[in-house]
C-alpha cells in the first residue's frame, strides 16, 4: 500500500459473490462498505494481471458500497486465489478464495434462517449464536468450498415494525384508516436506516464475515429478508402505502447486499431481472443451479408470477447437458402436507399468528396446484434430459429429506435450517415427525415420503445445522448434514 495513503476504513467486507464460470475463468464480485468519502485503492487478485478498479454502488450515512468485478483464470486443479488492498504484507487486509480447476467437481455449501425474529431465543441457547459458521469455517479449511448457497432469511428483519418509532407507531394501530394513508419520506428514511443498519449488524459479525469472505456466495431472499410472512398477509395490508413502501426499502436493500448490484443494473446471473424477479442461474460445468425467487410475486393465492411461469422452461432448457440441476426453493418444494392444519386454523375467528407461515408452503390449499405444475415441469425436463434434479431449501428451522418417485423420475429435498435459528420446540418436532411418517400418493401418481435417517431413526433433525454438497465424477451428490453436537452424521447419496 502506497506510504502517506491511509488504509481503507472498512466496515463491512469483503463479501464475495459468484457470477458464474465463463470459459476458463471463474468470475467474482467482491463488496466493501467503507466509512468515508474516499475511493479505496484497486484490488490486486491472484491470477488477474492488472488491479481491479472499484465501482461505487451506494451511499448511506456517510457510508460507501463498492464493488469489485474480477474473472480469475481457472488451471487444470483447484488453486487458493488470495485478493486484498496490499501485496500480502499485511494479512489483515489479504484474504484468499478458492477456484476450482477445470475438471474439479464441484463442492458446495448450503445454509439458511441466520437469525431469528427475536434475538432473545439465540441467546438462550447453550451455546454461541454463531458457533455453526464457525463449524462451516473450519471445515471449509479441509473440504475448500467453491460455493455458498444462502436459501432464504439471511437476516430476519422483522424488527422493522418494532424499532423505527414512525413504522412502529404505524403497526400498532388497529383502525382501518392507516391502510390508506401515505408512506411517507421520514417513514421511508427509517426504513432505508433500519436495513441498511441490520446488514451492517449481520453480516459483520466475524464467524459470518470469515466465510463470506472466503467462499461465494449464490443468495436468494425469503420472507424475514423483508420481514415475516411477506406475501402470505391478507390484500389489505399487501397493498396498503406503509407495507410497499417497507417492501420497496427491503428490496432495495437485498439488491445491494445479497446482489451487490443496483435495482435496474442486477449482474447477467439475474435471468429474472427483465420481469422485477431475482431469479438465478448458474452452470459449474455439468452441474446447474437454478435458485427461484418466490417472494417478490407472491401473494396469499400465487407464489410465481406469469412472466416467470412464462420464462421458467426457457430456463429449464438452459441446464440442458448438466447431469445434475440443483433447484434453491426457499420454501421446501417436497415437504409434508399442512393443508389440513391450515383449514382448521382458518376456521378460528381468531388470528393464532401462524396463518402466514401455513400460507408459506408449497402444499397451503391455495398453492396446491402451481405446486403441482412446478413438479410436473420438473419431472418433464429430468424425464426427457436424463438430468438429475435436487431442491435444496431451509425455512422450517430443522433438517430433513424427502423424495419424489414415478414415471422414471427421482427429485429429492434436502432442507438444512438454521445456520442460527434456534430449532423447533420438542412437542412441534414430534408433530412433525408423525406428519412426516406419512406416505402419499400424489394427484400426479407420483409417491412422495419423508424417509428416517438410519442414523437417528428419526425424520427430523432436530439441531441446527447446515448442509454440504460434494460432487463426484459421476454427477452424484454426497450430501452431509452438520448438526449442531452431531457433526457429519446424517447422510444421502443422490
Amino acid at each position: 500500500m502506497a506510504r502517506g495513503r491511509p488504509a481503507p476504513n472498512i466496515i463491512l467486507g469483503p463479501v464475495l459473490y459468484f457470477r458464474g464460470e465463463q470459459g476458463d475463468r471463474w468470475w467474482l464480485s467482491a463488496l466493501f462498505v467503507l466509512d468515508g468519502d474516499a475511493e479505496p485503492y484497486d484490488l490486486r487478485v491472484d491470477g488477474v494481471t492488472l488491479p481491479v478498479p472499484p465501482r461505487h454502488l451506494a451511499q448511506w450515512r456517510n457510508r460507501h458500497v463498492w464493488r469489485f468485478d474480477f474473472a480469475i483464470p481457472r488451471g487444470a486443479r483447484d488453486v487458493e486465489a488470495a485478493y486484498g488492498f496490499t501485496d500480502g504484507a499485511s494479512p489483515g487486509d489479504t484474504w484468499a478464495v478458492t477456484v476450482p480447476g477445470r475438471t474439479s467437481s464441484p463442492r458446495i455449501a448450503y445454509v439458511s434462517c441466520n437469525g431469528a425474529e427475536d434475538e432473545e431465543k439465540i441467546a438462550g441457547l447453550n451455546a454461541p449464536r454463531n458457533a455453526l459458521w464457525g463449524d462451516l469455517r473450519r471445515r471449509h479449511e479441509s473440504e475448500r468450498f467453491h460455493l455458498l448457497l444462502q436459501g432464504g432469511d439471511q437476516l430476519y428483519a422483522d424488527a422493522v415494525w418494532r424499532q423505527p418509532p414512525l413504522l412502529t407507531a404505524w403497526k400498532k394501530r388497529t383502525d382501518d384508516a392507516r391502510l390508506e394513508e401515505p408512506f411517507t419520506p421520514a417513514m421511508a428514511e427509517e426504513a432505508a436506516d433500519f436495513y441498511f443498519d441490520l446488514y451492517l449488524r449481520v453480516w459483520g459479525q466475524p464467524e459470518t464475515a470469515a466465510v463470506t469472505a472466503r467462499i461465494p456466495s449464490v443468495m436468494m431472499w425469503d420472507d424475514h429478508d423483508i420481514f415475516d410472512g411477506w406475501g402470505s398477509h391478507p390484500d389489505e395490508e399487501m397493498t396498503s402505502p406503509a407495507w410497499r413502501g417497507v417492501y420497496t426499502a427491503a428490496r432495495r436493500h437485498f439488491s445491494l447486499f445479497q446482489l451487490a448490484a443496483m435495482e435496474g443494473a442486477q449482474p447477467e446471473c439475474v435471468w429474472g431481472a427483465p420481469m422485477d424477479s431475482f431469479s438465478q442461474g448458474f452452470r459449474l460445468g455439468d452441474v446447474g443451479v437454478l435458485a427461484l425467487d418466490m417472494r417478490s410475486d407472491r401473494t396469499p393465492r400465487r407464489v410465481l408470477s406469469d412472466r416467470v411461469w412464462d420464462a421458467l422452461p426457457e430456463w429449464l432448457e438452459r441446464f440442458k447437458g448438466c447431469r445434475h440441476l440443483i433447484l434453491m426453493s426457499s420454501v421446501p418444494l417436497l415437504y409434508l402436507d399442512t393443508g389440513v392444519m391450515e383449514r382448521a386454523v382458518g376456521l378460528s375467528p381468531v388470528r393464532v399468528g401462524i396463518e402466514d407461515d401455513l400460507r408459506d408452503q408449497w402444499r397451503s390449499p391455495a398453492h396446491a396446484e402451481e405446486w403441482l405444475r412446478l413438479l410436473g415441469l420438473l419431472a418433464e425436463f429430468s424425464r426427457r434430459t436424463g438430468c438429475r434434479i435436487t431442491s435444496v431449501s431451509g425455512e422450517i428451522h430443522a433438517g430433513a429429506r424427502a423424495v419424489l418417485r414415478g414415471g422414471g423420475v427421482e427429485i429429492w429435498q434436502l432442507i438444512a435450517s438454521g445456520v442460527v435459528h434456534p430449532p423447533p420446540a420438542k412437542t412441534t418436532a414430534l408433530a412433525l415427525e408423525w406428519l412426516a411418517g406419512r406416505k402419499e400418493t400424489l394427484p400426479n401418481g407420483y409417491v412422495f415420503e419423508m424417509p428416517a435417517f438410519p442414523e437417528s431413526g428419526k425424520r427430523i433433525i432436530r439441531q441446527r445445522n447446515w448442509l454440504s454438497l460434494i460432487f463426484d465424477g459421476k454427477g452424484q451428490i454426497h450430501a452431509r448434514w452438520s448438526a449442531e453436537g452431531q457433526p457429519n452424521r446424517y447422510t444421502q447419496v443422490i
